[in-house]
């Protein structure tokens, strides 16, 4: 089933809804949330098969949500039609972002998390997780969230940058303080698609706006590893505690 993105002509799948605790709790109800955003050219089913992995409390009555992004072309890639959630068109990831299609996705992302606080779930039972080009919605949407008075859990934002912030493009961030925002970012040192420079530089971005930033870097390429499933229970873990 397809909707309509806010705000645009956009369409996306229905998000993907998995609730793990029903297998041991049928008639349990969620009472937390993380919302997953995939990368480039993945879809919602790509982090998907990644919560047994995680190996949280059976007991854990968190909901997962797993967007997937618009079709559209993406300039880097010769203009071919891919999932995105905004265009790249330079691998200096942090200068001339597409800002335009990142408010929508921002947006969209937004109005996933208004209607988990209409189904029950308060902001700061919920938590936004994004790879790559999804890290970079998970962040933003978030500032977007604490700038509209939704306190969110924390966020996960992995193998992923934050572009430059500008007066133009970003007045959502410039000059604001976020010093209730949690973040985890986590790397990998042989990143050959996202250099690490780029992560370094929007975590020492990200402190400025006074945000709570941890960071975690792992011998790996652009991907997910042991060691970080890992350290994203115990982040989860510790930010939706039963």
């Amino acid at each position: 089933m397809m909707q309509q993105m806010p705000n645009s002509n956009l369409s996306v799948p229905a998000p993907i809804v998995v609730e793990p605790f029903l297998t041991h709790a049928p008639n349990a109800v969620a009472d937390a949330c993380v919302i997953w955003l995939h990368g480039l050219g993945a879809d919602g089913h790509d982090f998907e098969g990644l919560l047994p992995e995680l190996d949280l409390p059976k007991n854990a009555k968190i909901r997962f949500i797993f967007p997937t992004a618009p079709l559209m072309p993406v300039t880097l890639n010769m203009g071919m039609e891919m999932r995105a959630w905004y265009d790249i068109a330079s691998m200096q990831l942090r200068q001339k972002a597409d800002w335009d299609m990142i408010n929508l996705s921002s947006g969209y992302v937004v109005s996933l998390v208004q209607t988990q606080l209409a189904q029950g779930i308060p902001s700061d039972r919920i938590v936004l997780a994004g790879f790559s080009q999804g890290g970079v919605i998970a962040l933003h949407s978030a500032l977007l969230c604490q700038s509209a008075g939704m306190r969110l859990a924390g966020v996960l934002a992995l193998s992923t940058y934050y572009p430059e912030i500008s007066d133009q493009n970003d007045a959502v961030a410039k000059g604001q303080s976020f010093a209730e925002l949690s973040i985890l970012m986590a790397h990998g040192l042989y990143d050959n698609v996202c250099d690490i420079a780029f992560a370094r530089a929007s975590k020492v971005a990200l402190q400025d706006l006074n945000a709570q930033v941890s960071w975690l870097e792992y011998p790996m390429a652009h991907q997910v590893c042991a060691a970080e499933i890992a350290d994203l229970s115990a982040f989860i873990q510790d930010k939706l505690p039963e």
